[in-house]
């Protein structure tokens, strides 16, 4: 399936862009865990954005928010729910791929209206 315009993608790239810095930014490098969730997810979100950007395929949406998901309940899921900075990176940029992903598989998948004559 083809898609006409990538911007979920190139947000998804800003987003990954961000995640791999932040440790750095918001000084959680010395929290391992969160530190590590996201540098990995980062890079893993990163490679399925500039993948989808050259060719679209649906399985990178499904991916995205997967990972997305899963940075959003990271924080707890690596204990480290504790530190509110790591939380807020984690599950907002989280939060935020899943739901870029979710609008791209609706479009993908919605219908269009129906015209009726009246």
């Amino acid at each position: 399936m083809k898609k006409d315009i990538g911007f979920a993608d190139v947000i998804n790239l800003i987003l990954a862009i961000w995640l791999f810095l932040s440790p750095w930014i918001v000084g959680i490098t010395g929290l391992m865990p969160a530190a590590w969730t996201a540098w990995l997810t980062a890079i893993a979100i990163a490679i399925f954005a500039i993948a989808a950007l050259a060719a679209f395929a649906e399985w990178e949406e499904w991916i995205n928010l997967i990972l997305g998901l899963w940075l959003a309940v990271s924080p707890w899921a690596v204990r480290v729910a504790s530190n509110h900075a790591a939380t807020m990176v984690l599950s907002l940029t989280g939060i935020a791929v899943a739901v870029l992903a979710a609008l791209e598989l609706w479009m993908l998948y919605r219908t269009p209206p129906r015209l009726t004559a009246t």
